[in-house]
């Protein structure tokens, strides 16, 4: 009985394996699926038979889809045979003896009779195992990253070391699809059914890459603000995606060579929020003083507040105003205090010792001194 059902098994096998099929995309399919499966369409709209073809066997003649923004990985016994980045319709070919097909031209002997024995031998399967892959060459959005605590990292510009909770998310591109598959994918995801996603929580592999995301974030941070040839400041980091997610994927290819061991590579980052602790926080806050009074700004506001020293010595009056006055303008040089107001008192020998305490301490010049020396003594 077993080798009578063996041989039946094997002859029906040949002859479901005969037809050609058209292999497209799965449905279903989320916008982060990175490897998938090529799927036969069997049927469509009631029309079509072929449902009883082996699942690891493509027949010569067969056509496969290749849409926009996808490669086509093909094996054969489990090894990359071809890669296709180009979308477009082709046509599967292969010497293997389980693809030849009648329709394909193959031949009657070859196809019938050489099948069926080699089939006889594995037991009325085929002695072969042949697959169509489809790979996202598009970037892979809503990975995301976070830390629990405070990661640290030293800052040229701040020059000290400052902290600081993050999260964010980044896209992800698949840049050398034979590596990403040799090197990283697991085999349980290179079967039918089963789709590749950097998202899923059960996916160990996407979880293993989070944790080294979360793991470059510092030595990331560190090179991003250190740049000397941009001179970035830690508050850019959320303005600028592209940047810091350069910094990011070199820091992870530098410890863990996504790109040259698994062909992947960080495109570009969203940073949702940075929560710097109360060190970094007081620091921010010197620095932003510091812009406040740089360059021009900081000149208008060293003015305004000479102009309010003015006014304030014109409604208090006496040596005690001029005094504040002289020591405002004394900022911008001496000599620039041109007319002194006149002291309360009217004992010209007070007046004359604060004109003359005004010299010394380089309020008033000279000239200014000697005007108020003639007009005390009403010369």
């Amino acid at each position: 009985m077993g080798l009578v059902q063996a041989v039946k098994g094997a002859v029906g096998g040949v002859l479901a394996d005969q037809w050609k099929d058209f292999y497209t995309v799965p449905t279903g399919l989320p916008s982060t699926a990175a490897l998938f499966a090529a799927v036969p369409q069997g049927t469509n709209a009631g029309r079509g038979s072929n449902t009883s073809g082996s699942s690891n066997i493509i027949s010569n003649g067969s056509k496969i889809v290749v849409p926009e923004g996808y490669g086509l990985l093909l094996f054969q016994d489990g090894a990359i045979t071809a890669f296709v980045a180009e979308p477009g319709g082709y046509e599967w070919r292969s010497d293997d003896l389980n693809s030849q097909s009648i329709f394909a031209g193959d031949g009657l002997v070859s196809t019938f009779i050489k099948q069926s024995w080699e089939r006889f031998k594995f037991g009325g399967q085929p002695g072969s195992q042949q697959a169509a892959f489809f790979v996202s060459l598009k970037e892979l959005p809503d990975n995301r990253f976070g830390t629990q605590s405070e990661i640290y990292w030293d800052d040229a510009f701040l020059n000290t070391q400052v902290g600081a909770v993050t999260r964010g998310s980044y896209t992800l591109k698949i840049v050398d699809p034979i590596l990403f598959v040799k090197n990283f994918v697991p085999a349980s995801y290179l079967r039918p059914g089963q789709v590749f996603d950097f998202t899923d929580m059960d996916n160990a592999a996407a979880t293993q890459l989070f944790n080294e995301v979360v793991g470059s974030l510092a030595p990331a941070f560190s090179l991003y603000s250190n740049d000397p040839s941009k001179g970035n400041r830690i508050t850019k980091l959320q303005q600028d995606s592209i940047g810091f997610a350069q910094s990011l994927s070199a820091a992870v290819e530098q410890a863990y060579q996504w790109k040259s061991d698994r062909g992947l590579a960080i495109v570009k980052t969203a940073i949702v929020s940075i929560e710097y602790d109360a060190n970094t926080r007081e620091l921010l806050k010197t620095v932003q003083r510091a812009d406040a009074l740089s360059d021009s700004r900081g000149n208008s506001n060293l003015q305004a507040s000479v102009a309010q020293g003015i006014q304030s010595a014109g409604e208090n009056g006496g040596a005690a105003g001029l005094v504040g006055v002289g020591m405002a303008s004394g900022m911008f040089g001496a000599g620039s205090l041109q007319q002194p107001a006149a002291p309360a008192a009217d004992d010209p020998v007070a007046k004359l010792k604060k004109a003359k305490e005004m010299l010394d301490l380089g309020l008033i010049t000279q000239g200014d001194y000697d005007a108020l020396k003639a007009k005390a003594l009403g010369l």
